[in-house]
């Protein structure tokens, strides 16, 4: 069973993923990202490469033929095969079906009512399965 860590009442839900990939690729972490469309995806990929004008955070789409040899990964959907399956930080409103595989899940909620709802639901799902999950209020620092 993965490790199951929420994060909620998150203001700026990509700048808190940059940040934590940025935390995760200092501990050598291989990363993948999931939104819940490319609208999400394109805005992600934009907020890693404006981030810092010190750290570098390769990454790439899942589709892309470089997918393979990059540490972080952006996608859409995770049914499909996957390089890597350390780290899965959800951006989406939904539980990935195959969380199963990863070894950790971060579920990243922001304060907006939709989305901490949808956070709530997910939690659920996950202690119906049997996971305790831990749950941090996100700083603003």
């Amino acid at each position: 069973m993965p490790r199951i860590d929420f994060h909620s009442q998150v203001s700026d839900k990509f700048n808190y993923t940059c940040r934590l990939v940025r935390k995760a690729r200092a501990a050598n972490c291989k990363i993948i990202v999931l939104t819940d469309d490319q609208d999400q995806l394109r805005l992600l990929d934009q907020e890693l490469w404006a981030f810092s004008t010190i750290d570098f955070l390769p990454h790439v789409n899942i589709d892309d033929p470089l997918a393979s040899v990059t540490p972080i990964l952006l996608t859409t959907n995770t049914a499909q095969s996957l390089p890597h399956q350390e780290l899965l930080i959800n951006l989406s409103q939904s539980r990935p079906d195959n969380y199963q595989q990863f070894e950790r899940v971060i579920e990243i909620v922001s304060s907006e009512t939709n989305d901490a709802q949808a956070g709530r639901q997910r939690f659920k799902q996950y202690q119906h399965d049997g996971i305790q999950p831990t749950h941090t209020v996100a700083s603003t620092t």
